[in-house]
């Protein structure tokens, strides 16, 4: 069908930003949403999932595009983000490996087993037919879905989309502007103490968003805000989350507050984030060098220099801190000054005792949140 004519369909109905990865069967599509929508290129499928459902919770209805071997690296958040929080996305996931016809030896079992993965993870689908006013018709069927929270999926078979070609790219370049590494003593102060420190300094501008485990249930209990999201699961999504945040919410200032295993799993995303640039975020990175809710096992994080490496990636500021005064002197900074910032503190494995966990359910962390953000619009 005529890939073009489906596109402003798709935008017809409100859908603004596209995020995924690559697939041949889906390239035409891909191409149309670089040519002509705000695209989002992920570092893996998981990453796209975790963009798009911070653009949704920021306002913009989005969509997810992947091939069907990336599906397998799309199942945390599938499962443990958008279906706790009721994140709706549109998705189209090729079907390499259909029986039947012949392709390559790695897509011969995802072929056999993509739609029963998505009836596993309770996500609608159907295959999308290649006749353009059929193609209509489901995507007003998928917009229905979506419309009650619930993520709808296309199957897309080989040779769907008619051609379109991929204008020229212009790679943008974000270089690093400024960066400090260890040069004192370090406090190590707790993660409760460190949290105290950046909440202190929300206003009516800011967002803040959690990874999961210990860091959202301390920051629950510091103060339980409109401004916050407590991720639970999908670990390792914070930040992908923050990007579609923030480029959803440009007005908005994005706390993105991480773990050293949280960040470690999905290191990639740091490049996405350095390469999209957005001067309204903020990446804070607690390190503590263990898996803190799974009994302390220790990560790897000694072994990373996560301030050189968040430079590399484009980040504007990269900054070693070393106390808590630094930490909120550069907070209060950033705050007047902005650009894409990188924060790096160790701190001790000492946590809050007797910790609780968040009342609320993640629905309806998030639906407050969307409240917060629509009424802060109005008020602006």
């Amino acid at each position: 069908m005529n890939t073009r004519l489906f596109g402003k369909e798709m935008q017809n109905l409100g859908f603004q930003l596209f995020s995924g990865v690559p697939c041949s069967f889906l390239k035409n599509l891909i191409n149309y949403a670089i040519n002509e929508c705000e695209y989002v290129a992920a570092a893996n499928e998981g990453d796209a999932v975790a963009i798009a459902s911070g653009a949704y919770v920021g306002g913009k209805k989005s969509v997810v595009l992947m091939q069907n071997s990336g599906l397998t690296n799309a199942v945390s958040p599938l499962t443990s983000l958008t279906y706790p929080f009721r994140i709706p996305l549109l998705g189209f996931v090729s079907l390499r490996g259909e029986p039947g016809i012949p392709d390559e030896p790695q897509h011969e079992l995802m072929g056999r087993i993509t739609t029963g993965l998505l009836d596993l993870m309770q996500v609608e689908w159907q295959y999308l037919s290649n006749d353009l006013e059929e193609a209509k018709r489901q995507l007003v069927q998928a917009d229905a879905h979506i419309a009650n929270n619930r993520t709808f999926f296309f199957v897309v078979r080989k040779g769907t989309f008619e051609e379109e070609v991929l204008q020229k790219q212009q790679s943008s370049i974000h270089v690093n502007q400024f960066k400090t590494h260890r040069h004192a003593e370090l406090q190590m102060p707790t993660r409760y103490e460190a949290l105290t420190v950046i909440n202190a300094l929300k206003d009516s501008r800011s967002v803040q968003l959690a990874t999961t485990g210990k860091t959202g249930r301390e920051l629950y209990e510091i103060e339980d805000a409109d401004h916050n999201l407590y991720m639970v699961g999908s670990m390792g999504c914070i930040g992908s989350f923050g990007l579609g945040m923030a480029l959803a919410q440009s007005g908005r200032e994005i706390v993105v507050i991480d773990g050293d295993g949280s960040l470690l799993m999905r290191m990639g995303s740091l490049a996405t984030n350095g390469y999209y640039h957005p001067p309204n975020m903020i990446h804070i990175l607690l390190d503590n060098n263990a898996h803190e809710s799974t009994g302390g096992q220790s990560t790897v994080s000694h072994n990373s220099d996560f301030v050189t490496i968040a430079a590399s990636c484009g980040y504007a500021k990269s900054l070693y801190i070393h106390n808590l005064e630094e930490l909120e002197a550069a907070l209060s900074e950033w705050k007047q000054t902005k650009g894409l910032t990188f924060l790096y503190m160790k701190i001790c494995k000492k946590a809050k005792e007797q910790l609780g966990r968040p009342h609320m359910k993640p629905y309806e962390v998030k639906e407050r949140l969307q409240r917060f953000l629509k009424q802060a619009s109005i008020g602006q």
